[in-house]
């Protein structure tokens, strides 16, 4: 058991009673290197923290890394690795906020996508008592409501509907059925609506209307952050205020706190507090002991109710599981578990051989008590009764009380995703090619048209993505991890979920809002077509610079594609250009926003596989949400 958290009483007190002089930071650099500019004359203020991108790193922090895009000189910065890019209208310096926006006046879609990467950035929380009064903006904490009807809101609050405080979301409805934010204190008996179910609660920036209303409001298109300096890594240790010197552009000031005067001898009131603090520490570690030791008995409890959940499933399907072995079979395999190949969430890789023909394998050695014991039984009972090429084969399982492993053929060129992440530092590899990169996509998507069509019962898998995709040593690629997979029968492929899964950025857009469509194997689909979209971006120029980025990516594809441009791309020959535009064409398909205007997997492998000639062009998949009815998709 840690007991450092149990000492923090008697640390601050020996803080508290002998201060630490701590030396002040101060942090300068050369103001020719990082001279104050604007992106364009109007355009707001980069000076430290942030920084621009060609400028040095001492001249801001990394988090504040801002570029001014190529076509309109606007400031662009990317808020977290799932958030595309944000135009920056303002930064007040003093304040320490500064405002994003939306270009396509549909902030909430952005919103529901993503989480700020770092806790330098918070949103701009003004405490008025309604939605919106006088001039000032304001930031809410909303419920956004999924209602059935045909009626058609307002996108702004009067007086008339101030006391309901809801307020229509235009760009998240569709016919039939209307998207309202809604203060969540309010229930859905108080709203002229009766069919509507939660979709999300999050905070949306509200401002003023300009007009007959004295408090009349609408959402806003921008979004108020702000920062502190005093959760930059630079002033962790500093014991007293630290500041930032605007006046010399990119200092961090370090001021030590007020003397203390010391003590000459030991008074009663110390003495008091130092006894008292001590019967504190005693009595914090006698309750911590006991608590610990009620939990460790509750978790033993679950274990085992977890572990029986487990047995019964591997009894009643002992012919389609694959071999165990015991967890002493594992330790022998992995020698001790001496070579690990990876870690994560779920737990660690680790490197191994069978015992019986000494065929090297790797071996995923799970969390102690990890879970309920759903996602073990699921990647057993899934992967263990499948055979194909593009799916990674489950050779083997342990189970042993809290003690859980999978043992898979192993991949020696690991995963997709880690392949496309280093090509940086491995540019001469031949074995990376357009060529090789088109069979890799089309084994994928040979694999999900298998677990879609080819198994007594559709698979869907929930969760593709790049790390997901391993490599074997031709390069082939084989589909992993069903912990996330759910069975559906090939008549019936509506799928009930109760919370959307899968890894944010490759979440099809019914996953988390039944406005548009059904959960179904076409979500696999859209997660398919973003895979390859980021495979595409890994292929770009390296002499490109962040600003060729400050469109979302797969927009700029297609309005490359829509106006005949050339995607810059790093292209050896002719034919891959060719190759490229294909991908890019399926990839396009794939994501289209609704699930009915998206092909079935079989359709997709025929566009890989067929004559380029015979590809149309899709529709914009960014304009999805505006238009009245999906798109036909190309024959299944």
């Amino acid at each position: 058991m840690d007991i450092l958290p149990q000492l923090k009483p008697l640390l601050f007190l020996l803080v508290f009673v002998f201060p630490i002089t701590v030396e002040p930071i101060s942090k300068s650099a050369d103001d020719h290197d990082c001279p104050v500019q604007r992106c364009r004359h109007d355009g707001p203020l980069i000076q430290f923290p942030f920084r621009l991108q060609h400028y040095p790193l001492h001249c801001g922090h990394p988090e504040f890394e801002v570029f001014c895009s190529r076509f309109t000189n606007t400031t662009m910065m990317k808020l977290s690795s799932s958030s595309g890019f944000f135009p920056i209208q303002t930064i007040d310096y003093e304040g320490q906020q500064f405002r994003v926006h939306d270009e396509d006046g549909c902030l909430p879609r952005r919103l529901l996508n993503f989480t700020l990467s770092s806790s330098l950035f918070q949103p701009a929380l003004l405490t008025e008592d309604s939605v919106c009064s006088y001039s000032y903006m304001t930031l809410r904490n909303m419920t956004l409501l999924n209602c059935t009807t045909a009626q058609n809101f307002s996108t702004f609050t009067t007086p008339e509907t101030y006391d309901w405080k809801y307020i229509a979301i235009k760009c998240l409805s569709v016919p039939g059925h209307q998207v309202l934010a809604t203060t969540p204190h309010f229930t859905i008996s108080d709203l002229p609506v009766d069919a509507c179910s939660t979709l999300s609660e999050l905070f949306l920036p509200f401002q003023p209307i300009q007009g007959d209303y004295m408090y009349a409001c609408e959402l806003d298109t921008g979004l108020f952050l702000t920062w502190s300096e005093g959760k930059f890594p630079e002033c962790q240790n500093c014991s007293g205020r630290c500041y930032i010197n605007y006046s010399s552009n990119q200092v961090l000031e370090c001021y030590p706190p007020i003397p203390r005067l010391k003590h000459k001898g030991l008074s009663t009131s110390f003495i008091v507090m130092v006894v008292s603090v001590c019967g504190f520490v005693v009595l914090s570690t006698t309750a911590a002991s006991i608590f610990y030791h009620l939990k460790q008995s509750i978790k033993r409890k679950e274990e085992k109710e977890n572990q029986r959940k487990i047995e019964k499933f591997l009894d009643d399907h002992k012919s389609h599981v694959p071999t165990r072995y015991s967890y002493a079979d594992i330790k022998k395999m992995t020698n001790g578990f001496k070579k690990k190949l990876g870690e994560g969430g779920f737990g660690s890789v680790f490197s191994g051989k069978l015992p019986t023909n000494g065929v090297p394998v790797a071996i995923k050695v799970l969390k102690d008590s990890e879970g309920n014991g759903d996602d073990f039984v699921n990647e057993v009972g899934t992967i263990g009764r499948i055979h194909h090429v593009n799916v990674v084969r489950l050779l083997g399982f342990s189970a042993e009380g809290g003690k859980r492993a999978l043992i898979y053929e192993l991949m020696p060129n690991s995963s997709l995703g880690k392949f496309i992440t280093s090509r940086g530092s491995n540019k001469s590899s031949s074995s990376f090619n357009w060529e090789k990169l088109c069979n890799i996509i089309t084994g994928i998507a040979k694999g999900i048209e298998y677990l879609h069509q080819g198994c007594d019962q559709r698979i869907l898998h929930f969760d593709i993505k790049p790390h997901n995709i391993l490599l074997d040593h031709a390069f082939n690629p084989k589909i992993s991890d069903f912990g996330m997979a759910k069975l559906c029968s090939k008549e019936d492929s509506v799928i009930s979920m109760t919370a959307a899964r899968g890894t944010m950025g490759y979440i099809a857009p019914e996953v988390f809002n039944g406005n548009f469509g059904t959960v179904s194997y076409k979500s696999d689909v859209y997660s398919f077509g973003m895979l390859v979209l980021e495979v595409i971006g890994a292929m770009k120029e390296t002499g490109l610079t962040s600003s060729d980025n400050e469109v979302y990516f797969p927009e700029l594809i297609y309005k490359c594609l829509i106006q005949g441009e050339e995607l810059d791309l790093e292209l050896a020959d002719d034919g891959d250009a060719q190759i490229a535009k294909r991908l890019a064409i399926v990839a396009l398909w794939c994501i289209q926003w609704y699930p009915v205007s998206r092909p079935s997997m079989k359709a997709v492998v025929r566009m890989l596989e067929g004559t380029f000639e015979s590809l149309i062009m899709p529709p914009n998949p960014f304009a999805s949400t505006t238009q009245m009815e999906p798109t036909t998709t190309p024959s299944s």
